[in-house]
C-alpha cells in the first residue's frame, strides 16, 4: 500500500454490508510535506523524458485495464456498492480518456511558432512547460474515473502528483498506480496520502504548484481562496442542479430510458445527474406515467450481478441526506409517485428511486443538490418557460434535451447555461466525447477537463521570441527617432494593407 504515512490507521467499511473492508494508512500533515519532497525529487527527471517516452505506460493503460476489468470491477463495487455496470462505465472512462491524452499529449506539447512583430526579423516560439507539483483532490462517487482521468494528463504534461483521493475508496486509485507501475511508470512520481481535510487539507495546498478538485462547491470555494492567496491555479469541478427538457415532440419511451440513466445511474451519486426533469405540458401525464412504471420496476442489488440496474448509495451521511430531502418536500405537500423511502431490507445505504411532483421554492430538493437517486417532474408550457426554469439555478454544470427535431435542440441548447449540454442523453455523450472540453458555469466550476485545455491547465506557457541583429526596435543608419517613427508607422500600414499582420 503506497500511501504516505506515519502508521495510522483506518477501518472502511464495504457500503453493501456495512462489514470491515480494509483497513487504509492515514497521513498525517508531516506525511503530506514529506509526499511533496518525493514527488519533487522525481518530477524533473519525469518531465526531462520526451512527451513520447512518458506516454508510453498511459497508452498501455487502455488494454491493460479492459483485460483486468473483473479485478478492478469488484474493488470499485466493494468500495462504492455502486452496481456492476456503473462501476464498468468508470472502466471505460479510463481506459478512453487515457488513450485519448496518450496519443495527443506529444503534439499538444511541442513548441509552437508564433509571429512575430517584424517577419523575418522576429522568430517566437510558443512552449509549454510543466507546473511541476500538482495536488490533486477527488471524490469518492466515482472514485476511478475522478482519480485516474485528472491524473493522466497532468502527468503526461510532465508533472509529478500529490493525489489525495477519498480514503473510503482509495483503493482502486492505489490499484491503478499499482498497475501503471507495472507498465513502466516510475512510482514516485503519483504520491498518495489519505486523510481528513481538517487535518492534512493547509498542508496539501501549501506546497502545490496547482490544485485539480472535484466535490462540492462549498469545498472549492475554499480551495479556489486559498490558490489566490498564493496566486497559484486552479480547477474547480463542483455541484450541479442539472435539469432535462423533455420537448412535446420527444419520442417518449427514449426519453423515460433516457430520464432512468440520466436520473439513477450509481444511484444518482453524480455531479452530472439530473435532478429536476421539466417536461412539455402536452406529454406531461403521458410521460410521468411512462416513467414511473419503469421506475418501479427497476432491479435493485447488491453484488456483482450484471442485471442489477441501481445499487446503494456510499455512506450513511448521503443516506441521511437524501432522505431529509424527500421527507421535507413530503412534509411541505409534494407528492412522491414512486420511491421515497430507504430499503435496509437489501442492505444498509439503500434508498429506493424516487420521482416526486409539486416540488417548490420552499423546499429543500427544489434548488439545492440532493446527490441520491431523486428527480421532481415539473410541466412547461413553451421553450422560453423551458429556458427559464433550466437556467433559474445558481448552478450550470449539465443539462439535458429531448427532441425529434435536433435542430431545434442544437437551438435550444445554446440558450441554456450550463458547460455540457446533451441531446437524446443524459450526460454521457457530451462527457465521453474527449476531444471537447467538460466543466462547470457558475457555481458549478473552474476551469475544464478533456480536450486540449484539460491537458494545458496543467503547464505553463512560455514565450520565446529571438531578434534579427540587422533590424531592432531602435533606429538603424544613424535615422532619428523621428525619421524612424515615420519609417515605422509607414510600414506597419503597408503590413496591414497586405495582411501581413
Amino acid at each position: 500500500m503506497h500511501v504516505t504515512s506515519s502508521g495510522k490507521t483506518r477501518q472502511i467499511t464495504a457500503p453493501f454490508t456495512g462489514e470491515p473492508l480494509a483497513e487504509l494508512p492515514i497521513s498525517t500533515a508531516d506525511d503530506v510535506r514529506l509526499a511533496y519532497e518525493r514527488a519533487r525529487a522525481a518530477q524533473a527527471e519525469w518531465a526531462a523524458r520526451p512527451a513520447a517516452a512518458r506516454a508510453r505506460p498511459f497508452l498501455l493503460l487502455h488494454d491493460a485495464i479492459l483485460d483486468r476489468r473483473d479485478e478492478i470491477l469488484d474493488i470499485v463495487q466493494d468500495e462504492t456498492g455502486k452496481a456492476r455496470k456503473h462501476a464498468f462505465e468508470e472502466v471505460l472512462d479510463v481506459a478512453g480518456c487515457s488513450l485519448y491524452y496518450a496519443r495527443r499529449a506529444p503534439g499538444l506539447l511541442a513548441p509552437r511558432g508564433r509571429k512575430g512583430i517584424f517577419p523575418a526579423a522576429t522568430r517566437v516560439a510558443e512552449l509549454r512547460q510543466p507546473k511541476g507539483v500538482v495536488a490533486l483532490i477527488s471524490p469518492w462517487n466515482y472514485p476511478l474515473s475522478l482519480g485516474v482521468t485528472d491524473a493522466v494528463p497532468a502527468l503526461l504534461a510532465g508533472n509529478a502528483l500529490v493525489h489525495k483521493p477519498d480514503t473510503q475508496t482509495a483503493m482502486s486509485t492505489l490499484w491503478t498506480i499499482d498497475l501503471l507501475a507495472e507498465l513502466g511508470m516510475p512510482r514516485e512520481i503519483w504520491q498518495v496520502v489519505l486523510g481528513e481535510p481538517a487535518e492534512i487539507g493547509d498542508a496539501l495546498l501549501d506546497d502545490a504548484d496547482y490544485v485539480a478538485f472535484t466535490g462540492s462547491t462549498r469545498g472549492g470555494r475554499k480551495i479556489a481562496e486559498e490558490a489566490a492567496k498564493r496566486l497559484i491555479g486552479c480547477s474547480l469541478e463542483l455541484g450541479g442542479k442539472n435539469p432535462m427538457v423533455v420537448l412535446d415532440d420527444a419520442d417518449l419511451a427514449h426519453a423515460v430510458q433516457g430520464a432512468i440513466r440520466a436520473c439513477f445511474t450509481n444511484a444518482g451519486q453524480l455531479c452530472l445527474s439530473i435532478e429536476r426533469l421539466y417536461v412539455h405540458e402536452s406529454v406531461f401525464d403521458d410521460f410521468a406515467a411512462r416513467l414511473v412504471k419503469q421506475v418501479r420496476n427497476l432491479k435493485l442489488g447488491a453484488g456483482r450481478d450484471w442485471s442489477v440496474q441501481m445499487g446503494s448509495l456510499t455512506s450513511q451521511r448521503q443516506l441521511d441526506a437524501v432522505g431529509a430531502h424527500v421527507d421535507d418536500a413530503v412534509a411541505k405537500g409534494a407528492t412522491v409517485l414512486t420511491g421515497g423511502r430507504a430499503r435496509p431490507d437489501l442492505g444498509p445505504l439503500f434508498y429506493e428511486p424516487t420521482v416526486l411532483t409539486g416540488v417548490r421554492d420552499d423546499m429543500d430538493l427544489c434548488r439545492n443538490e440532493t446527490f441520491g437517486p431523486v428527480v421532481a417532474l415539473y410541466p412547461f408550457t413553451s421553450e422560453e418557460e423551458a429556458v427559464e426554469l433550466a437556467n433559474d439555478t445558481i448552478y450550470g454544470l449539465n443539462a439535458s434535451i429531448w427532441t425529434t427535431d435536433l435542430a431545434r435542440g442544437r437551438a435550444l441548447a445554446t440558450r441554456v447555461k450550463a458547460g455540457t449540454v446533451n441531446i437524446n442523453e443524459g450526460y454521457g455523450s457530451a462527457y465521453a466525447s474527449y476531444d471537447a472540453p467538460m466543466g462547470g458555469m457558475k457555481s458549478s466550476g473552474l476551469g475544464r477537463r478533456h480536450g486540449a485545455e484539460g491537458l494545458l491547465r496543467y503547464t505553463e506557457s512560455k514565450t520565446v521570441a529571438s531578434q534579427a541583429s540587422w533590424l531592432g526596435f531602435e533606429p538603424p543608419f544613424d535615422l532619428t527617432y523621428e525619421t524612424w517613427a515615420n519609417v515605422l508607422a509607414g510600414t506597419l500600414k503597408t503590413m496591414r494593407r497586405l495582411r501581413i499582420k
